[in-house]
């Protein structure tokens, strides 16, 4: 903040455009118009997010559709944000030494962004501020609430916020940054503020939340068994899946900060050990997004040929798109018999995004493009494609779980693993 050449250089053009503060509000206000877009789009489809969620109706037909109440609060938090970029233009003009000084007019966005979410106005879907924050304070601590008293949106919540956990991680980042002596958030980032270990912690908080969850379901299962509801294995499956991060970030933590007279690797085993867990979790993921999260069939044959008795007879009565098949028909190659969107190309569409944005950390293996690894524009831009790929997810999870409710197979969600549960 004092101008010093030598702190001024570590400043990159991007940041100097959108230095970090920006960046966070930037995908936090990206993330409200998606989640508006989930609901248009969903809702064109005639699926019912608000009843998946135990989300109250409606009060009456004049009132606003939900996804136009998502568009008017994201709208709102837009317009200031705008506004705050464009002043922050306007006084910095692209010198490092203003951009160092005036961290505060980001960060005062920031703050102003966390008060959008509190205020009780009634124009700002006030129902749905409400709800998303008692459920994000249940989930905070790892709870799920019971099926009838939505469930399905406290787990998709908390899918959401392991995208955001790297997010979470740079606003902690920022606002270390902004309260400590002789620093600003405007700032390169400094990453190991607070501890080497701070950072890698709040990025596991929202896996450890997943985790807790999966864990309270296998126990429900366990004290509470039902006909379908098999021995829990399909719960712990998932547990597992979660578990795989926590070895990354632990390595990445390792790798950033690695001191030889501490550890007892080497830099090269290090790596090689990342390597091993990054992929068996981008793998393991993939295969969960595909096959359980999505209950496509590709990954099983088996699944696909046993696919329609899985269902209870009273999905022969179902209502189909004039592009669906029956279930007790061929269904198109590693899909399943009962779809919404339009075409399969779609579904293919999203399986292989899925894969390409689950393994963007590849892109560490080339030497030729090490250096823009550590550039602040490729991690923002790693940051946005994670968002990307949830959004995306969050289409065919949404439309799983209707498929599911719709055909009477919420409750034997659990035979889908049918071979790891023998």
């Amino acid at each position: 903040m004092d101008g010093d050449p030598a702190v001024e250089s570590q400043l990159d053009g991007f940041s100097l455009i959108l230095p970090l503060p920006y960046r966070v509000a930037f995908i936090l206000v990206l993330g409200v118009w998606a989640w508006g877009v989930n609901l248009h789009y969903l809702h064109l489809l005639k699926i019912d997010v608000a009843s998946l969620i135990k989300y109250p109706s409606r009060s009456s037909s004049s009132s606003l559709p939900h996804h136009q109440r998502t568009y008017a609060l994201a709208t709102t938090i837009t317009i200031p944000f705008v506004i705050s970029v464009l002043f922050f233009w306007t006084l910095t003009r692209g010198q490092p030494s203003a951009v160092l000084a005036w961290d505060f007019i980001p960060q005062s966005y920031l703050f102003l962004l966390f008060l959008l979410f509190l205020i009780p106005y009634k124009r700002l879907s006030p129902n749905g501020r409400f709800r998303f924050l008692t459920t994000l304070k249940r989930i905070s601590i790892g709870g799920i609430a019971e099926a009838q008293d939505g469930k399905f949106g406290d787990i998709l919540l908390a899918d959401v916020l392991t995208s955001y956990a790297k997010v979470l991680g740079d606003l902690f980042v920022s606002l270390c940054m902004f309260l400590s002596s002789g620093k600003s958030s405007t700032d390169k980032p400094d990453r190991g503020c607070g501890g080497q270990y701070i950072v890698p912690i709040i990025i596991s908080i929202p896996s450890m939340m997943r985790l807790r969850q999966c864990l309270i379901e296998y126990l429900r299962v366990r004290h509470n068994p039902t006909q379908h509801s098999g021995w829990g294995g399909q719960h712990l499956a998932n547990a597992l899946k979660y578990s795989s991060a926590f070895p990354v970030v632990i390595l990445s933590a390792l790798q950033r900060g690695y001191d030889p007279n501490k550890i007892g690797l080497s830099e090269t085993g290090i790596f090689q050990l990342w390597l091993f867990f990054v992929f068996l979790n981008s793998f393991y993921s993939f295969y969960w997004d595909v096959a359980k999260d999505w209950d496509l069939t590709l990954f099983s044959s088996t699944l696909s040929s046993t696919f329609p008795s899985v269902f209870p007879s009273s999905v022969a009565t179902t209502t189909f798109h004039s592009n669906q098949v029956p279930p007790n028909q061929a269904h198109p190659w590693g899909l399943r018999p009962h779809t919404h969107f339009h075409t399969p190309q779609i579904y293919y569409t999203a399986i292989v995004l899925d894969l390409l944005l689950r393994c963007t950390w590849s892109l560490k293996l080339s030497p030729h493009l090490d250096h823009w690894n550590d550039l602040e524009g490729t991690v923002f831009l790693l940051e946005m494609a994670e968002v990307v790929r949830r959004w995306v997810w969050i289409f065919f999870r949404v439309e799983t779980e209707w498929v599911r409710v719709k055909s009477g197979a919420a409750a034997v969600d659990e035979m889908l693993l049918m071979p790891m549960g023998r």
